[in-house]
């Protein structure tokens, strides 16, 4: 991976946003609109979901890696509003990377991208215990 500096990043775009929920084919939308451009970039979010592609008869769930991935010379970037587990975005690159896709010398990460570890998984999960009935559910 290269980090993500002002040099490798265009000036024009176009930006797919969701405003509802989470479910609604944003990443459907940007794989089919992904050929027309040099870069895709996942801006926000987390691991906790996916997008899930179907192209060519064969299913992808994508959680870290930008929907543009499938699409082989188009440059893919995780943003700095990104919250990343590096042992998912590892997991993912390993996947794909089975079936083909080889998108690490393709993908640039945000240095300023927000890491999530298992420590803070952890310290979660015991501020939930620790708070007894008055847990959040998280």
């Amino acid at each position: 991976m290269k980090p993500m500096t002002s040099s490798n990043v265009g000036k024009g775009a176009v930006a797919v946003v969701g405003a509802q929920f989470g479910d609604e084919g944003k990443g459907k939308v940007v794989d089919a609109i992904a050929p027309g451009f040099d870069m895709v970039v996942r801006f926000q979010g987390g691991n906790n979901a996916g997008h899930t592609l179907v192209v060519g008869g064969e299913k992808t769930v994508l959680h870290l890696v930008p929907s543009g991935a499938l699409h082989p010379n188009i440059l893919c970037a995780i943003g700095a509003g990104c919250v990343v587990d590096p042992f998912v975005l590892a997991k993912e690159l390993d996947t794909l990377g089975q079936r083909g896709i080889d998108v690490e010398e393709r993908l640039l990460l945000a240095g300023n991208a927000a890491l999530i570890l298992p420590v803070h998984r952890e310290l979660d999960a015991a501020r939930e215990n620790a708070a007894g009935k008055g847990m959040i559910g998280t």
